[in-house]
């Protein structure tokens, strides 16, 4: 299997350079045409939050709305798809900010039952504590 990077993901959401975003969908063609699943790690959904917020101004709604589209492509394989799918529902239904209820879910996944922290939004959700 082959991992992507969060240009690769960019390029292909925003196509906002036209030699790239033809690359991207080139190779996805391939992938779907040799039934080929490409990977995407939990990392790279954190790094896409950021890029789209911050550079490209992207809304909440349509951040989730692309990493939605994006999980029912049958080219993508998402790391630990069960917390993207969580992520995607918490989402929709909190105000947190993705990038800190991404991590909250993620690290629930792996076992731990608490986080700390001095973000004191982050603070907020059930899973994070105010580090004092």
């Amino acid at each position: 299997m082959i991992a992507i990077d969060t240009n690769v993901v960019v390029r292909f959401l925003v196509r906002d350079d036209k030699k790239q975003s033809a690359a991207v969908y080139r190779r996805l063609k391939q992938a779907e045409r040799d039934r080929e699943r490409l990977f995407i790690p939990l990392l790279v959904i954190l790094e896409t939050i950021w890029v789209l917020e911050s550079a490209y101004d992207r809304s909440r709604g349509e951040i989730l709305e692309a990493i939605e589209d994006m999980r029912r492509m049958s080219v993508f394989e998402f790391e630990k798809d069960e917390v993207a799918e969580r992520f995607l529902s918490d989402g929709r239904k909190c105000r947190a900010d993705l990038a800190d209820l991404l991590i909250a879910r993620s690290s629930q996944s792996c076992g731990c039952e608490t986080g700390i922290t001095f973000d004191k939004a982050a603070a907020k959700l059930p899973f994070f504590s105010l580090l004092k």
